[in-house]
């Protein structure tokens, strides 16, 4: 099985996955390029009990982000790691740019593809959204408010 670990910038935070990230995706929505300082974040997903805080815990800190969820971030460098969903309990998306490998998790689709910044054109051919995909676990048919 592959260690799946990641951290902030200035080292003060550390944490461990239990299992493989899965529903990974470029974020193009305002929240993430405010959160990123850039055009995109790359996020994917773990069920909750997965992700362990194995220094610094106590350094990470949560925002309220939008209607529909929360970011968690170093208290110390700012680095954000999490996205929290209220549709989706269960799970918690990471910033796969926070891994220690951040390689070994490739992107599989855009969402948010509406609020791209015009400059930024990723040349790849995967599959666009102008919001949520249609089929985002927890939606119901019923999509929240964007961000």
């Amino acid at each position: 099985m592959a260690r799946w670990t990641g951290g902030c910038m200035c080292g003060a935070v550390r944490y461990e996955l239990a299992s493989e990230p899965f529903d990974c995706g470029w974020c193009h929505c305002r929240t993430c390029q405010l959160t990123s300082g850039s055009p995109a974040m790359v996020f994917a997903s773990v069920p909750v009990a997965d992700l362990r805080w194995t220094q610094g815990g106590d350094e990470v800190r949560q925002v309220r982000s939008s209607s529909f969820g929360h970011r968690s971030f170093c208290s110390e460098c700012g680095t954000p790691f999490l996205m929290q969903v209220d549709h989706q309990p269960e799970t918690l998306d990471f910033s796969v740019a926070t891994l220690d490998r951040p390689g070994a998790v490739a992107p599989a689709f855009h969402i948010f593809w509406g609020s791209k910044v015009p400059w930024f054109n990723p040349r790849d051919e995967l599959p666009r959204h102008d919001r949520f995909r249609p089929d985002t676990r927890g939606l119901q048919g019923t999509e929240p408010p964007g961000d």
